[in-house]
């Protein structure tokens, strides 16, 4: 039996312990994901095979390449993740389902065996996961559901490179693998904000360093200008949520509480269209604009970012080294969830000072 059915055998076994309300979940994610693994080719295979158009090859070259760099120079870990190439026949891996109260910007919460509690709900098929969102907004709930490109086993599986994500520019391509990888060198259950914030500041600080190793000037200015993008997206973002925050933490009447969400939620979108009229933000967010803006929506956006500062200090405070960053991260993570985020900002607070 190989290490990856095995693995499988383990989560089958706790998850069949479960209450049969959740079997139902639990088997479309197992037959996902063993679908996931079935379609796996090594990814030298594929490379030598000639069977593959050269715009694939080029791809899965530059992405060995990419995953090598993490290993050897970022010193994430050197396992058999993204050394294999699955095609989907899909455009994402998975769709994520988020739910938060109508006047309450707090996300709801799901529980897994070994992943702990996340603030989302993951389903193969796009339809489970537009029923599940409905099924939550009839309960009473703001609700949205996105398509993700790729995922972490956590290192339970070697993850594969997927189709989902081969259109990727170099830079954008880099920055999942060493997110993804990231997940395998450090998470803690139950912490959404900390295990994403620590992976997307591995990220950036990745990217950083493998276009310096790349030294081409067009790749680094157009990365320059994703990022400059994405910061005024999520300073929007952030900026309507402390709007919201404020209204929902008030002794207004629900009714003014609902109206004042849409009248800050309107806004948000115009200042959005004005932004990109001026030049601050492209239209990737086009999409995320065009559906209905809510809490749940600005609650998942905000799952991802909320520590990233705190870490980007951390790796500060760390000298950049991030194997002393990787050490001060896995030293936070053990300490108890309530007292995780007091000790991050004060690390934060005593870099900045």
């Amino acid at each position: 039996m190989t290490r990856s059915f095995k693995n499988l055998a383990v989560v089958w076994l706790v998850l069949v312990t479960s209450a049969c309300s959740t079997l139902g979940y639990y088997s479309q994610s197992i037959s996902g994901h063993l679908d996931v693994m079935q379609r796996r080719q090594p990814i030298e295979d594929l490379l030598d095979s000639g069977t593959i158009s050269p715009e694939l090859k080029a791809r899965l070259s530059a992405a060995q390449s990419m995953r090598r760099f993490a290993s050897t120079v970022l010193g994430l870990p050197d396992n058999g993740s993204f050394t294999r190439y699955a095609d989907l026949e899909r455009p994402y891996a998975v769709w994520n389902v988020f739910a938060a109260p109508r006047l309450s910007l707090e996300l709801n919460e799901w529980c897994y065996p070994f992943a702990g509690c996340v603030t989302y709900r993951g389903y193969f098929s796009e339809d489970e996961a537009r029923a599940q969102a409905v099924r939550l907004d009839n309960l009473g709930f703001d609700t949205y559901y996105g398509g993700v490109a790729a995922y972490s086993t956590l290192g339970w599986f070697d993850d594969p490179l997927l189709n989902t994500v081969t259109g990727y520019r170099d830079a954008r391509l880099a920055g999942l693998i060493f997110h993804e990888l990231a997940h395998q060198q450090l998470y803690i259950p139950g912490d959404t904000p900390f295990n994403e914030g620590f992976a997307t500041v591995v990220e950036n600080a990745g990217v950083r360093r493998w276009l310096e190793h790349q030294a081409d000037p067009v790749m680094t200015s157009d990365y320059a200008a994703h990022r400059r993008h994405q910061e005024a997206f999520h300073a929007l973002i952030a900026r309507t949520r402390a709007l919201l925050e404020e209204v929902y933490a008030s002794e207004l009447p629900d009714s003014d509480k609902r109206r004042l969400k849409k009248q800050y939620l309107d806004a948000m979108r115009a200042e959005y269209v004005r932004q990109q009229q001026s030049g601050d933000m492209d239209s990737r967010y086009d999409a995320w604009f065009a559906g209905e803006l809510n809490n749940a929506r600005l609650g998942a956006v905000n799952a991802y970012r909320a520590y990233v500062p705190l870490f980007e200090a951390l790796l500060a405070d760390s000298g950049g080294d991030l194997t002393v960053f990787y050490q001060h991260a896995a030293a936070l993570g053990t300490v108890p969830g309530p007292q995780r985020l007091v000790r991050l900002s004060q690390a934060a607070a005593a870099t900045n000072n």
